[in-house]
């Protein structure tokens, strides 16, 4: 397989499917820029009202629509050089959603160049839940206890992600000596929080204030963990000592969501998540039109090519967890990770 990336790139390439779409992020930029004028406007209308914790929902999605738009101009996808869309990434994770560019940036780099593999992957490291079995076997207490229905707990665990991801940004700025641009994002962080919590606690309530923003970190990250968990986890796990190639490497480990157009939207591309591997600068309205090529190609060349429906990939990821949480509580030494494609 070692010259399938180079056979599917070269069509890709060819279709043009990697020149940019600026009118679509305009597009996406100018209707997210309404809804958050929107909540602002809901907002001051509805004063001191239950029903604010509408205005923190929406806010919370929105927030993370715009951490997907984040994420792309970080892989080059919207604007046409490479520090610019950097610097568009930092404004929008820092200074809008409240996470740090640099930590993300850092973790998911490392992703995607290794995804799944055990020691290489941070994304199956254990953060409460654990991915391995071998992480489950060495929970201890509390966390032990958590991790023997983990899968069940996953979702209800998720509206504390929120908390954690401005936690985990805050504190690699803080304490890491690689942290890019500190002293940007420790500001607009800053300037973000004060923007937002400032007006919340002077014209709520406290008890209201408190709520407020409790539904609005709720929303964010289930939302959030509800688009990135359905692309990796319960899908083959590489041994680190493996040797796999690029095209197999990614598209063996990824998992797409059907759903088209409104999947999409939902998940901001990340449902085209096998080809967002392959092409990580592609932008989103051409992830469509890849999925064709590399999923022909796979059929032809029988390489596994998977893809299921929203509600089954969450099925599957909470059976994984589930199966992965027995471990809890046992002897490390007799839980080894399953090396799926074996040792080189």
């Amino acid at each position: 397989m070692a010259q399938a990336y180079k056979q599917v790139s070269q069509v890709v390439k060819e279709t043009g499917l990697l020149r940019r779409a600026g009118w679509f992020y305009i597009f996406v930029g100018t209707a997210l820029a309404i809804a958050l004028g929107g909540v602002v406007t809901g907002f001051i209308l509805l004063g001191d009202s239950w029903l604010q914790l509408l205005m923190a929902g929406a806010l919370g999605i929105i927030l993370t629509q715009v951490a997907f738009l984040a994420h792309e101009a970080a892989h080059r996808q919207i604007l046409s050089s490479g520090p610019a869309n950097f610097r568009l990434a930092r404004i929008l994770a820092a200074g809008v959603v409240g996470i740090s560019y640099s930590w993300w940036d850092s973790k998911h780099t490392k992703h995607h160049g290794n995804p799944n593999q055990v020691g290489k992957d941070p994304d199956i490291e254990v953060d409460t839940v654990s991915f391995l079995e071998t992480d489950a076997a060495k929970s201890r207490g509390l966390v032990r206890l958590i991790t023997r229905k983990q899968g069940w707990l996953f979702f209800p665990l998720l509206t504390l992600e929120g908390l954690n991801l401005h936690y985990l940004g805050v504190k690699h700025l803080v304490t890491s000596k690689k942290a890019k641009g500190r002293w940007i994002e420790l500001g607009l962080i800053a300037l973000r929080f004060a923007i937002v919590l400032v007006p919340v606690f002077l014209m709520l309530p406290l008890g209201m204030a408190f709520a407020f923003m409790g539904v609005q970190l709720a929303v964010f990250g289930v939302y959030m963990g509800a688009s990135f968990a359905p692309n990796h986890k319960g899908m083959p796990i590489i041994d680190p000592s493996a040797r796999l190639d690029f095209f197999s490497k990614q598209v063996r480990t990824s998992r797409n969501i059907r759903g088209g157009w409104w999947a999409t939207w939902l998940m901001g591309g990340l449902n085209y998540q096998v080809e967002h591997h392959l092409f990580p600068n592609m932008p989103r309205p051409h992830l469509s039109k890849a999925r064709e090529i590399v999923r022909d190609y796979c059929a032809a060349n029988d390489v596994p090519y998977t893809e299921t429906s929203l509600g089954r990939s969450y099925a599957i990821v909470i059976q994984y967890l589930n199966r992965v949480g027995l471990a809890a509580g046992a002897d490390p030494f007799d839980c080894p990770a399953v090396a799926q494609f074996g040792r080189a």
